[in-house]
């Protein structure tokens, strides 16, 4: 019997994204912002509704560039939840990353508790919109405002999913995301920033090409970070399917649901807004709970994954520990299931009656 990972990439047809490739090797142009990268980001535009994108090499850059075209150098607050690129962008870019506890019940970060870490070197906040459930926008943004503080929103998560009929990456100052190979879209390794202000458009722009400005001219201290065209074909190819992968995500996790609601012992996250549903986390009583279904689904070639394991503030050879008993106990008792477009429904049915009888 195959395995069945708890993730697969959503791929269009090779043969859609050979005709696009065709087109690279017709025109000799490999990267530097060519016209699929343009196509992409223009089409991507049109389906999320945006205004703009910056596309990257990834969505690790994504944040380290929000970071850098918003000039900024102090404390970030941001989420203990989430995986370590949170981190370690906000670290590479010379800033210190200042954690919040979660909401244990949206897995996103308290806006509660933001207030109470601000300090005189707090310059921005960075929530997380974890498994692409919308983060308490109005709440995090009051903050922002009171404070005079930038918000950078880690967007990995949130192609496809909205709030209040608008995208979810159309908030913040900068929403930073990711078409890595796992993400709803993807790109193979990809990433972009979105940002309605003209201004930090363009120095995004300039970021991702040594800082160059459009009179050929160093303008900012940039790098090397565009998009190629071989990565912006499979974008597109994929964008295609997106709306319809979407859907099946959303089919599958109410399925899951359904399924594994009989049992009172396990918990689920509460969504907002309109998630995309690109995850399907379930939530043990305890760690050892989990590792019993953990194993037993093992057994039977199904892999699953300790989204997010362990909790960011107990890295401790990169940040200060401080207590988030929240998140640490989240973090221990977290497993996401596997959750894909080309993942069968009597699959998932399999897997809950696993999840069932293995107490």
């Amino acid at each position: 019997m195959e395995k069945i990972f708890v993730t697969q990439p959503t791929l269009a047809p090779l043969g859609e994204y050979t005709e696009l490739l065709k087109t690279v090797w017709a025109s000799g142009i490999m990267t530097h912002n060519g016209p699929l990268v343009q196509k992409f980001e223009h089409d991507f535009c049109q389906y999320e509704m945006l205004d703009n994108i910056v596309t990257v090499t990834n969505g690790t850059y994504a944040i380290q560039a929000a970071i850098r075209a918003l000039n900024i150098r102090g404390e970030i607050i941001t989420s203990p939840f989430s995986f370590i690129a949170t981190t370690s962008a906000i670290l590479y870019e010379g800033c210190t990353p200042v954690y919040v506890d979660i909401d244990p019940e949206t897995f996103n970060i308290d806006p509660q508790k933001i207030e109470y870490a601000i300090t005189d070197k707090t310059v921005a906040i960075m929530p997380v919109h974890v498994f692409g459930n919308p983060c308490n926008i109005e709440a995090i943004e009051a903050i922002a405002t009171k404070y005079h503080l930038k918000v950078i929103y880690d967007g990995a998560h949130a192609v496809g999913s909205r709030y209040k009929g608008k995208a979810l990456l159309s908030f913040g100052d900068i929403s930073a995301t990711s078409f890595h190979a796992t993400k709803m879209l993807n790109t193979a390794e990809g990433g972009g920033c979105i940002t309605s202000n003209n201004e930090l458009l363009k120095k995004l722009q300039m970021l991702r090409f040594f800082g160059y400005n459009d009179h050929k001219d160093v303008e900012i201290v940039g790098s090397n970070y565009k998009m190629t065209e071989v990565n912006a074909a499979l974008g597109l190819a994929n964008l295609k399917y997106l709306k319809e992968a979407i859907a099946d995500r959303k089919r599958k996790y109410n399925l899951y649901k359904e399924i594994l609601s009989c049992r009172n012992d396990l918990s689920f996250q509460k969504l907002s807004g309109e998630c995309n549903c690109s995850y399907f986390p379930v939530v043990f009583r305890s760690e050892a709970d989990l590792l019993l279904v953990q194993d037993k689904l093992l057994e039977n070639n199904i892999v699953p994954r300790r989204y997010f394991y362990p909790s960011l503030n107990t890295y401790k050879t990169i940040v200060p520990y401080k207590k988030m008993p929240f998140s640490e106990s989240l973090a221990e008792r977290i497993l996401c299931l596997p959750l894909y477009f080309n993942l069968s429904e009597s699959d998932v049915i399999r897997i809950g009656e696993i999840i069932c009888k293995s107490f």
